[in-house]
Parts: C-alpha cells; sequence; structure tokens
C-alpha cells in the first residue's frame, strides 16, 4: 500500500514528508500549509515518520547534549558521522542526516509530540537547500520589497516593536522565524508562514492589534493570532524571498526615547550568532558551521544598526525609512 505523502516547497528546495496516516504530519502542516504544493515530486529532502511500539533510544555516536529543552522536556542528542540523533525518552525520537537529504521520526502511539524535532527536520531541510533559519523577525519597508530583518533576545519586544513597525505601513512577513540565503551577491530572506504570538503587553501598547484578539491567554500571557486574522488590519507578506535591506539588533531605551545607531558587523554577527547558533559538548556540529557562515556572508553585505525602542515603538518607522534612504 503506498504511503501517504505530503509535499512543501520551501522556496526552491522541496520537503517531502510521508508517514502511515497524514495525521502523523499535522504539526509540519500547521506550518507549513501555505507553502503545500502537489505531487508527486522528488524532494530534495525527505522525512519519514512511524508510530512504533519500541524506540530506539540508544545509537551509538558521541553525546553532545544531555538536558532539559524548554517546553519540551528532557532529551538527549547524539552525532553519529553526518548523522544527527534526538531522544525523548519514551515519546519520540528522530535521526537526522542532512549531507544526505533524509530524516526518520519515530513516536510511541499517544505520546505527546515534543515540538523541537519538527523545527529540527526543518532546519536540516533549509540547510540541505542552502537556507538558514534565523530566529528574527523581517518586514518590507512601505515604498519598497526590499526587507529589514530585526533581531533581539526573546522578552525584548521583537514581535511588539514589528507590530507597531506594520501599523506604520512595513509590511510584515513573520514577527520571529525568517529563512535567509546567501547563495547570491546580496541576501534575500522569506518568512516562515506560522501564527504570530501576542502578548498582553503588545495588546496594550498597540491597540490596533485588539480586534484580533479573543478573550483567554495562555500561561506565558500570549496569544497565537492567524496571519489570515493579522491581515484584516496590516499587510502581511507572501512567502518569496526579498533582498535584505539592512540588520537590526534591538534594544531596550534606557530613556523611553526611540533612535537608530550604526552598530559594528563584528558585534552584529556575535549577538546574531549567541541567537542562532548551538554549540555542544563537542563544539559546534557540521550545519552549526554552516549556519556561523551564512551569518558572516549576512552582516558583511548590509548595513548594520542598532534600534533601541523607547515607549513608542512606532516612532522607529520613520527613523527606518530615513536611514536606510540615506544610506542609499
Amino acid at each position: 500500500m503506498t504511503r501517504p505523502c505530503a509535499f512543501y516547497d520551501l522556496n526552491g528546495q522541496v520537503l517531502g514528508i510521508s508517514a502511515e496516516r497524514a495525521a502523523l504530519w499535522l504539526d509540519f502542516d500547521r506550518m507549513l500549509a501555505s507553502l503545500r504544493i502537489e505531487g508527486p515530486v522528488e524532494p530534495g529532502f525527505r522525512l519519514d515518520i512511524a508510530e512504533v511500539d519500541v524506540l530506539a533510544e540508544t545509537p551509538g555516536g558521541s553525546l553532545v547534549f544531555d538536558g532539559e529543552i524548554p517546553e519540551d522536556g528532557y532529551c538527549r542528542m547524539i552525532a553519529d558521522g553526518a548523522t544527527v540523533h534526538l531522544v525523548f525518552p519514551g515519546r519520540q525520537t528522530v535521526a537526522i542526516n542532512d549531507e544526505q537529504g533524509w530524516a526518520e521520526l519515530r513516536v510511541r502511539p499517544g505520546a505527546k509530540a515534543a515540538w523541537t524535532p519538527s523545527m529540527l527536520v526543518l532546519d536540516a531541510a533549509l540547510d540541505a537547500g542552502g537556507q538558514h533559519m534565523l530566529h528574527t523577525a523581517g518586514l518590507t519597508l512601505p515604498d519598497n520589497d526590499t526587507v529589514v530583518l530585526i533581531h533581539a533576545p526573546s522578552g525584548t519586544g521583537k514581535s511588539t516593536t514589528s507590530l507597531a513597525l506594520a501599523t506604520q505601513g512595513f509590511g510584515l512577513c513573520s514577527d520571529d522565524a525568517m529563512i535567509l540565503n546567501v547563495a547570491s551577491d546580496r541576501p534575500v530572506a522569506w518568512g516562515l508562514p506560522r501564527h504570530a504570538k501576542i502578548h498582553e503587553n503588545t495588546a496594550r501598547m498597540i491597540p490596533q492589534v485588539s480586534p484580533c484578539l479573543g478573550p483567554s491567554w495562555d500561561r506565558n500571557g500570549e496569544q497565537a493570532v492567524s496571519l489570515e486574522r493579522l491581515s484584516e488590519i496590516i499587510r502581511i507578506e507572501s512567502p518569496a524571498a526579498r533582498p535584505v535591506a539592512a540588520l537590526l539588533h534591538l534594544a531596550r531605551s534606557p530613556d523611553s526615547e526611540t533612535r537608530l545607531a550604526p552598530m559594528a558587523r563584528t558585534d552584529a554577527m556575535v549577538a546574531l550568532a549567541m541567537d542562532n547558533v548551538r554549540t555542544g559538548m563537542t563544539g559546534l556540529l557540521p550545519s552549526q558551521k554552516r549556519r556561523l557562515a551564512t551569518i558572516g556572508r549576512l552582516v558583511s553585505s548590509v548595513p548594520t544598526f542598532t534600534l533601541e525602542v523607547g515607549s513608542r515603538p512606532a516612532d522607529a518607522a520613520a527613523l527606518i525609512c530615513a536611514t536606510l534612504a540615506s544610506a542609499d
């Protein structure tokens, strides 16, 4: 019997997923539904998902991580040559080989799925196609189709600033995850089309988003809002690759005033790498070395700035537009 399959176009890199039943790839479809294409096509990266009663929890190789992952709990990561294994005991395992372009996800029937393996598979599929997902927001400028990337550690106000800019004519590509490709002369990026997370504080600072919100908040004080719902109040961009105009590192203003200042490229690279490159007990894995090289290409190719956001995040819109216009 032919196994059900789904195919997703990651801007030229096709991810193919096969499973015993379509429900097993539901997490991927929630993320990538708008990128789904009709098959069959020859994928650049293959993922096979299966339910098993007994997980292979002791693969050979070197232990590179052993500990807790936020939201997902305890896991181990083992590197065996070009294959990386992630083990959530009693729940699920994933084996990934980005050099050969495949992954195998195995889950116990009825076990709560962890989010991290899905993101690692997506990372590997992108990496196999010369792209890398970065923890940044991305917005198009009001007067052209280039993208500014906004980087900040979680909790600094990246989503708030992104939504504030979107109310001032910027187009939202993503408030949290942008896919970067530096293969051409000028880096290009596109946004992962997934729900935006809006915090209670963001809702208070940007009342324009109120019509998109429901009455209840999760334990982190957030609500997930679909891009379709947000498109009723701001411009949501399609997941097309666009040239990167600048990289902005977000920081809190010491005096409530919003300002934009040049940032040394070395400082920008360190800040971006600290939030996007994972190290393990054995150092950097090959995929993380490639990610670091991509970040290096980015910061050497586009202007880099520090954006200090004060009490009125929307004030950043005019500063960004004026600064980038004078730099052209």
